[in-house]
């Protein structure tokens, strides 16, 4: 699938037309059902680009979904979101039809303009992760998703007026700010996959702090040390600030400090010579640094361990 140059959905109404639907009462928002639209037969593009933003609701769903580079991992009731320009892929049984149930919400950035939801719904961390791990939701969440859909689907098939887009774009930010709610229920809940994620975090940083990496390059990024757990750094920090009430940099920080303690307690390194290995180019940076998180210099540190 790696191979395949994927095909691009640039509109709702083209959308509708590649499911075989009837145009959209709206041209830039469609709710639809998956029992509706989803009978995928061998010729249908396996990879595809959506010019706009997807949210579905799957039930029953007997095939695997890459988003971006990663497979989504979902089992019965989740949720998944998709924003434009993002590539989508498909793996299926070549000897089955893809058959399953749900909702999909499909809407067109222009259906946003405007209004401020243009500018804050990038915001929603989840449109970027690139986690292998989608929304699960209990039968009472999976409820309220699947009526906000329909509402919004009343709403555009009933009419079309100026008072419209304002309305729906209302029942879309509850919509978001339910997921949000949710995700940060996950986070809590699944607790096995969160532990496992913080416990390779915790190895990816020792790795890095006892290499010669640090003295070399300073401190790692978030964004590296994200992409080497196969996550997004917005999707990893809102995972720690849940579990831990601390971002990933502060977690590097506090990494920094502990490997900082070590080397002035068991070490006659000047401070500065502390400071470089640790990859400061200025002293008075970890100095800062350290005070912020100790309430001490490093000296004050060294003199009261001594």
């Amino acid at each position: 699938m790696a191979n395949v140059q994927p095909f691009l959905i640039k509109s709702i109404t083209e959308f509708h037309r590649l499911r075989a639907q009837p145009g959209p009462v709206h041209p830039l928002i469609s709710v639809l059902r998956f029992e509706d639209i989803w009978d995928m037969a061998q010729d249908h593009p396996r990879s595809w680009v959506l010019g706009f933003y997807a949210i579905a609701l799957k039930n029953n769903f007997n095939a695997k979904l890459k988003y971006g580079q990663q497979v989504y991992d979902f089992d019965e009731g989740v949720m998944t979101f998709m924003a434009p320009g993002q590539k989508i892929g498909i793996e299926v049984n070549p000897d089955e039809l893809i058959k399953h149930s749900g909702w999909l919400l499909i809407f067109h950035p222009d259906f946003l303009w405007n209004t401020p939801l243009a500018k804050t719904i990038r915001q929603y961390e989840y449109f970027d992760y690139s986690v292998s791990e989608a929304l699960f939701l209990s039968e009472q969440e999976e409820a309220t998703v699947a009526g906000i859909m329909q509402s919004i689907s009343q709403e555009y098939k009933t009419c079309i007026d100026q008072y419209t887009q304002n309305i729906i774009i209302s029942q879309l930010e509850v919509l978001l700010n339910y997921a949000q709610r949710f995700y940060q229920r996950q986070f809590i809940t699944r607790k096995i996959n969160s532990h496992n994620l913080l416990a390779r975090l915790e190895e990816v940083l020792s790795a890095y702090f006892n290499s010669d990496d640090l003295a070399s390059k300073g401190l790692p990024a978030v964004t590296d040390v994200a992409n080497t757990l196969n996550v997004s750094p917005n999707y990893l920090s809102g995972l720690l600030k849940t579990l831990t009430g601390k971002s990933t940099q502060e977690h590097i920080h506090d990494k920094l400090i502990e490997k900082a303690k070590e080397r002035l307690s068991s070490t006659t390194l000047s401070i500065s010579e502390v400071a470089y290995e640790l990859g400061f180019n200025y002293p008075q940076s970890l100095s800062k640094l350290f005070k912020s998180k100790t309430n001490m210099s490093p000296q004050e540190f060294r003199q009261a361990f001594n």
